[in-house]
Parts: structure tokens; C-alpha cells; sequence
């Protein structure tokens, strides 16, 4: 008996193929993924080479009807262009001509370093440690979860951040203070590896094709995340079980706790410990272009926004200051 042919890729998975082959990040292939499957199920399932610019256009303008952010709307004509143009391989001219929405320039919200303080003073544990991180070398969320034992660099006091936004590396601070309870934090995750190791459990994922170029990688200190999860998962392709980081939702929901407690009255997430560190910094005395590096910004006008918020509360005073008024 022959076998059957394998089955050509479904439309879905030829989008998830394709960011791949172009090194996009995870997080952009599902937002991709996710939004053709919308497009699709709001057409009635048709094809997408059945429907053309006004189907596509009463698509956005049903976003548009539900009230969705500017980021949003803009994001899922992002993925409608990538489906026609680069996976359908049907480019058309009209997709060009499609209005993107004007995004608001919002100043983001930032704490004073005594908020911070209590914030930070209010957590506990290892969440409490990658909150201190984040603040103190201006990490992304998920660069923190992602950071590996290899990325400390003792010796500089810095931090290698691997594929950042946009795929891009960089070097940041590792603060001085942190280092004590980063190294314990290093040699506990050590200590559990060899047990894992033992019972088989202690690979770590790999990215890209390291794993098959360095198949014993995965099992050094040095490729193992700091901040690992408690669990392992099966990776069905390499046949063993990985241990990933630890997720993001148990540090988001510990400093939520943290912010009530410390009686922070501003909307805060742990994004928030970012803007404190570009903003802190600025106050500080610290060049622009340099925290535009240490954040990863490839516009010097992401960071510029941050001057917004560091200057406005000290160089201007308000004229009622100079009446009299009782």
C-alpha cells in the first residue's frame, strides 16, 4: 500500500511558516495568525483571494465600529498586507492605498522613585528579584523571563539582551546591588538542575537550530533560564522534556498585590518599572542617546518621549505659584 501524500500546509500555518522563514518574533506570528483567522471567519469562512479591497475595508471598519485602539486597528492591517502580499504572493495595489489610524502620542505613566521603592519594598521572592531587574537594567518583560545564565556578564556589570524587540541584541546595566541575590539565584537553579538532569527533566529549550547543532547545550548552566518555571513541558521534535521560564502572569499579578499595597494610586504594570528607568535616568543626568541604547530604542523620538515626562515637573513652575492669592 502507498502512502498518501502528505497534505499541503492549511492557510493558517503557511502564515506561521512564513514569519519563520523571516525570523519574526513569536508574539508578531500569532498576532498574524490571529488576526487572518478573523478576517476569514468575519467573511464567512470565504477564501481570501475571493474577497477584495471593500471586503477587506468592511473588516476594519467592523474595529473601527467596536471601539478598538489605534495600536490594534493598525496591527490587524499589518497582518491582512503580510497575508496577501508575502503569503498568498497576490500583492495589491490597493492594500497600499488602506488609511491607517493615527496613533495618540500619550505620555506613559511613570512612579517617582519613592513609589517605586514601596512597590519593590511590597513584593517578596522571585518575583520580587525580576521586579528589582526590570526597574534597575530597563528590561522588557519578556527579555527579563527570557534572560539566560550566559547573559549575566559578571565582570562588566551588564546584562546581554538577546533577540529584543525587533530581533535585535543589546548590552544594559546590571545593577551592582542585584548582584548578590542573582548570583544565589544562579547556583539555586544550578543545584536543581543536577537533579533534573538525573531523572532526565532538565533540558532547556533552545532557540532556532542550536539544538541539533549543540545537542548538549541544553543541558549546561550556562543555556538554563535564570528565572525557570516549575514545570516541564514535552517537545515532541527533539523527544525530551524542556523546562521554559517561568510565565509572565505570576509576576503580573504579584506586583498588581504589590501596587494596592503600597497605596499607589496610578495605574502601574510592570511595564511601568521601564518608563521609571528611562525617566529616573533622565532626571538623573543621564544622555539621552545612552538611554536610548540601554532601551533598545532604534528612534531617538520613542525615547524623546520620556523627556516629555522628565522634564515637565521641574523646569516650568505654575504662574498661580507667583500670586498671592488667599
Amino acid at each position: 500500500m502507498s502512502a498518501q501524500p502528505d497534505r499541503p500546509p492549511r492557510l493558517l500555518e503557511q502564515i506561521s511558516w512564513c514569519c519563520r522563514r523571516r525570523h519574526y518574533s513569536p508574539r508578531t506570528a500569532e498576532a498574524y495568525v490571529y488576526w487572518a483567522r478573523r478576517y476569514i471567519l468575519f467573511h464567512g469562512k470565504r477564501h481570501p483571494t475571493l474577497l477584495g479591497q471593500k471586503d477587506v475595508q468592511r473588516f476594519l471598519d467592523s474595529l473601527v465600529a467596536t471601539n478598538v485602539a489605534a495600536l490594534t486597528h493598525s496591527q490587524a492591517l499589518s497582518a491582512v498586507v503580510f497575508l496577501y502580499k508575502e503569503v498568498l504572493g497576490t500583492p495589491l495595489g490597493w492594500l497600499d492605498d488602506l488609511v491607517r489610524p493615527k496613533r495618540p502620542r500619550c505620555l506613559p505613566t511613570v512612579l517617582d522613585r519613592d513609589e517605586v521603592r514601596q512597590v519593590l519594598t511590597a513584593m517578596q521572592g522571585m518575583p520580587a528579584l525580576m521586579a528589582r531587574l526590570i526597574y534597575g537594567s530597563g528590561l522588557r518583560i519578556h527579555e527579563c523571563l527570557e534572560l539566560r545564565v550566559k547573559d549575566l556578564q559578571w565582570s562588566q556589570h551588564a546584562i546581554l539582551v538577546r533577540s529584543g524587540k525587533g530581533g535585535k541584541d543589546r548590552m544594559t546595566l546590571l545593577p551592582h546591588q542585584l548582584v548578590p541575590a542573582l548570583r544565589m539565584q544562579v547556583r539555586d537553579v544550578a543545584i536543581d538542575l543536577k537533579g533534573r538532569l538525573l531523572r532526565g527533566t532538565g533540558c532547556a529549550p533552545m532557540p532556532e537550530q542550536l539544538a541539533r547543532k549543540y545537542p548538549g547545550a541544553a543541558r549546561s548552566l550556562a543555556w538554563q533560564f535564570v528565572f525557570p518555571a516549575s514545570s516541564c513541558r514535552w517537545n515532541p521534535e527533539l523527544q525530551r522534556w524542556e523546562r521554559d521560564h517561568c510565565s509572565a502572569s505570576h509576576l503580573q499579578r504579584e506586583f498588581r498585590f504589590a501596587v494596592r499595597r503600597a497605596n499607589v494610586l496610578q495605574h502601574a504594570t510592570v511595564h511601568t518599572l521601564r518608563h521609571a528607568f528611562a525617566t529616573h535616568l533622565l532626571q538623573g543626568g543621564t544622555d539621552i542617546r545612552t538611554v536610548q541604547e540601554l532601551l533598545g530604542h532604534t528612534k531617538l523620538d520613542t525615547t524623546m518621549i520620556y523627556t516629555h515626562v522628565a522634564d515637565v515637573h521641574n523646569s516650568v513652575r505654575s504662574p498661580l505659584d507667583a500670586l498671592a492669592v488667599n
